[in-house]
């Protein structure tokens, strides 16, 4: 499946924070590939974390739109839609743009055509509707949800594609002992997402862990480590 072999990783990361830099420089110690989803129109600008009033009580910056080539360099870029708006609350033609705006900015930033997504915003983020809209007014070929399925079996669905994993959740390194020690016949997909803020927090997922993950993942030569194009096997024209 993957390059002969039957177990792969990918791990998808939210909103294109600056601290991706230092997200890629683990990834790229120890071998990993991932799949940075970003806010093209937020760009330039800093995240705002707000609490349950709605205040905000943190700020990050974001990545330059001059870093995105270079920064994820030997890795993915994908859509996140322009501004981050929950797309299942939007009317048609504002899906559309949101996805096509930021698909076509990032496109020209990092200097290849872009097909993936990420889907914005927690809760209820996506539907069938929505799904159908990307399908029919869209190049984009897959994109990710946030529901877990604690499962490694691929799935058909491609544009409500669910994530094995949030790294911020206490049975991460349970779930991926338990994909390491796997004996499979068939295909196997460990897919890991979350955010870099998330990192910086240091309380559910901290840069500690997220190295000692890889480095636990890279002793392991019967895995593929793919972007989430590369995984999916979604062909660049």
């Amino acid at each position: 499946m993957w390059n002969g072999k039957l177990k792969a990783v990918t791990f998808s990361i939210d909103d294109g924070c600056a601290s991706d830099r230092r997200i890629v420089e683990i990834f790229n110690k120890y071998g990993i590939k991932g799949t940075f989803n970003i806010n093209s129109g937020l760009l330039n600008t800093e995240y705002e974390i707000r609490n349950e009033k709605g205040i905000v009580v943190e700020t990050i910056p974001k990545i330059k739109a001059y870093e995105v080539q270079d920064v994820y360099a030997g890795h993915e870029v994908a859509v996140h839609t322009c501004t981050h708006p929950n797309l299942t609350t939007l009317e048609e033609k504002e899906i559309i743009d949101q996805v096509e705006e930021d698909r076509k900015t990032l496109s020209a930033l990092a200097g290849y055509d872009i097909v993936g997504m990420a889907y914005p915003c927690g809760g209820v983020n996506n539907d069938e509707r929505v799904a159908k809209i990307l399908r029919k007014y869209t190049p984009i070929q897959y994109a990710r949800t946030i529901t877990s399925t604690y499962s490694f079996d691929l799935q058909e669905n491609f544009l409500q594609f669910n994530p094995t994993i949030y790294w911020i959740e206490t049975q991460l390194f349970e779930i991926v002992e338990r994909f390491l020690v796997l004996k499979t016949d068939k295909p196997q997909l460990l897919y890991i997402w979350g955010h870099a803020f998330e990192l910086d927090r240091g309380d559910l997922i901290s840069y500690e862990k997220l190295e000692a993950l890889c480095a636990l993942l890279s002793k392991h030569d019967d895995v593929f480590f793919g972007t989430n194009r590369e995984v999916l096997n979604i062909k660049y024209e």
